[in-house]
């Protein structure tokens, strides 16, 4: 425990691995709590967990412990998993697609991911995984980065509306991304119009630890 406590002071780099899917990625310990990084950008715990619990705050946690079926695509050290578990104090089923195995051996390792027995763990490209899914879930969350880049299947709106079939009556899909220039600005906004505004309500919450923007869809019951 002497580096978390010295970790108030300056971080405390405990592992680092180079990856062929996420490069470089690190575990730090960095203001008393273990954190998941790649070489640019947060990938669990610390602000990508502070971002993601805003997002499931404004849904409401009351909403989310009636849900039965929870989809993550893109799941890293697990911190939105920890969230919905250790928080929201979720019970049910929670599919997490990821597809770096590494990153899942790491998560296990040092975040004890493994231990969550709701969690099934699918180790799949998330834009494959979502055209083979049989299953309709209440909550699909987009967490996908590849550093600070985002795939661009993400934004097609075939992607968009595949997604949005998955959800079931009064479902939801929380999806993060992340804003570096006006290019991005745009994309969310298309993104945004290309959503069937007859069959599901959009929400934008914008700048959230800076560059970060959580667009949010709800299924119209």
């Amino acid at each position: 425990m002497i580096r978390k406590f010295f970790s108030y002071i300056i971080p405390i780099k405990i592992f680092k691995k180079k990856s062929a899917r996420s490069k470089m990625i690190e575990v730090t310990w960095a203001n008393g709590e273990l954190v998941l990084d790649t070489e640019n950008t947060n990938y669990s715990y610390g602000s990508l967990q502070r971002i993601l619990r805003y997002g499931l705050r404004n849904i409401g946690y009351e909403n989310i412990l009636k849900m039965d079926h929870i989809l993550l695509l893109g799941v890293a050290g697990g911190s939105v998993v920890k969230t919905l578990v250790d928080e929201i104090e979720y019970k049910e089923k929670i599919t997490g697609v990821e597809i770096d195995p590494e990153m899942i051996q790491i998560a296990n390792k040092y975040f004890n991911l493994h231990q969550i027995k709701q969690l099934e763990v699918v180790i799949d490209d998330a834009f494959e995984f979502v055209l083979k899914t049989k299953d309709r879930y209440n909550l699909i969350i987009i967490d996908i980065f590849e550093d600070t880049n985002m795939p661009n299947f993400l934004f097609q709106k075939f992607f968009l509306d595949k997604i949005c079939t998955l959800l079931k009556d009064n479902g939801y899909v929380l999806f993060n991304t992340m804003i570096l220039d006006e290019a991005h600005n745009v994309r969310n906004r298309k993104y945004i119009s290309e959503v069937n505004s007859e069959l599901f309500t959009t929400k934008m919450l914008p700048r959230i630890e800076v560059h970060n923007e959580i667009i949010i869809i709800n299924k119209v019951a």
